[in-house]
């Protein structure tokens, strides 16, 4: 998929995975509409890549639907959708005082992560639908959604979480199947550990901070540390460009298997 001249739309793109995914678009050619509910940082980033910026909620139909418009009407057609939006959440199921998992809190993560990314896979690919075909094959666009290895093999206090990204892996084959007739790919990203603002914020500071991050880099395989925002966004270019990826779940991970806790 030649991008250059293209529109595309990433959630979560004011931070992390998403604006190092918003970038890596910008750079190849395409019109970038930054969708994202933190709308300083948002239009910041969309100033930065000359992009435009749309304030989105994920779980709101309307928020999405409008994100996805300014996308399919930005200067070129609709060929790219790419949902970064998450929030994670750590709780037991039954805590150390007996109490249960707040069923408000794994709603909510549900609601982001997994209503929020089938929210904008629905009403990208239908609007992607509207455009004529890239190439000879008859492909339209591309659909990259982000899961995580914990949905594969969540650690203790995961439950919420590793369920929203879980069912991610499992829309991916029939999202693809559906959507074929319409010349659309889906493939999904999973994750692992990735230098991203929010372990940043959790380390904090300092040597404290350094034996923090250390540690979570302690079970990757190699190369022997986090990974980085550019090189997952390295790897959506990679999806997108590459015709022949559909309907694939790629491990990024550097070779970590998560234990236990």
């Amino acid at each position: 998929m030649e991008l250059n001249g293209t529109s595309a739309i990433v959630t979560g793109a004011a931070s992390g995975l998403g604006e190092a995914t918003a970038r890596a678009l910008a750079r190849a050619g395409a019109q970038v509409v930054v969708a994202d509910v933190n709308e300083d940082r948002g239009k910041e980033v969309a100033a930065d890549i000359g992009g435009h910026f749309a304030r989105t909620d994920v779980t709101d139909e309307e928020s999405v639907r409008d994100a996805v418009a300014a996308a399919a009407t930005a200067g070129g057609p609709l060929r790219v959708a790419v949902s970064c939006a998450g929030i994670g959440w750590a709780e037991r199921t039954v805590n150390r005082a007996g109490a249960p998992h707040s069923l408000a809190s794994f709603q909510k993560v549900i609601a982001v992560n997994l209503t929020g990314t089938f929210n904008l896979m629905r009403l990208a690919a239908a609007a992607i639908a509207q455009t004529g075909p890239a190439d000879a094959d008859g492909q339209r666009g591309v659909i990259i959604s982000t899961s995580s290895v914990a949905g594969i093999e969540g650690q203790t206090g995961q439950l919420a979480y590793s369920a929203s990204k879980g069912a991610i892996i499992g829309m991916t084959v029939p999202a693809a199947r559906d959507l074929s007739v319409i010349g659309v790919r889906v493939n999904t990203i999973c994750p692992g550990v990735i230098a991203t603002p929010i372990y940043k914020s959790i380390a904090g500071t300092g040597q404290d901070a350094e034996e923090f991050l250390a540690r979570l880099a302690a079970p990757v395989v190699f190369p022997k540390r986090l990974g980085r925002p550019e090189e997952f966004a390295q790897l959506v270019l990679a999806l997108i460009a590459n015709d022949y990826m559909n309907a694939e779940v790629v491990r990024f991970d550097g070779g970590i298997r998560f234990q236990p806790k």
